[in-house]
């Protein structure tokens, strides 16, 4: 019946989500994506071995650049003026912050992206054939990717 308990818990909604660059604060997204690792994998055989298959090891850690986009409002230039910040060696590298909110606005799971610098910006796409909004594309590198509850 309705209001009853569930007995199985439901999966937790990814629309309630913020985001926060360093010491530009909080900034309001759309959408993120690339919040993923993995191992390079390694593959060896010694030359004496009786058995004709390739022993396979976990390598280094790579990660995934990070997309965010969010709609374009009349007079904020907060991505182009981060991305204008890099000059020649010389970039402020942020701590990010991506939290998945529950619905009293508390974190449930953060992600954690260490020293990370923007490497692209990506204006709108224009096109008089349609009404949707005029969005903004920021890709994120990072020196590492951590989740925490």
């Amino acid at each position: 019946m309705a209001g009853e308990k569930q007995e199985a818990p439901w999966p937790i909604p990814m629309f309630h989500f913020k985001v926060t660059i360093g010491g530009k604060g909080e900034v309001a997204f759309q959408e993120v994506s690339g919040l993923d690792t993995e191992y390079d994998m390694i593959e060896y055989r010694a030359g004496n071995s009786p058995e004709f298959t390739m022993v396979r090891m976990p390598g280094l850690k790579k990660h995934s650049d990070i997309t965010l986009k969010k709609g374009m409002f009349s007079g904020d230039t907060t991505l182009f003026d981060y991305f204008s910040s890099i000059k020649m060696n010389t970039v402020a590298r942020e701590t990010v912050t991506i939290q998945l909110l529950d619905e009293e606005h508390k974190p449930l799971f953060t992600w954690t992206l260490k020293n990370a610098f923007p490497k692209k910006v990506t204006g709108a796409s224009l096109n008089a054939k349609t009404s949707e909004a005029a969005m903004e594309e920021l890709i994120l590198c990072h020196e590492g990717l951590t989740m925490s509850k």
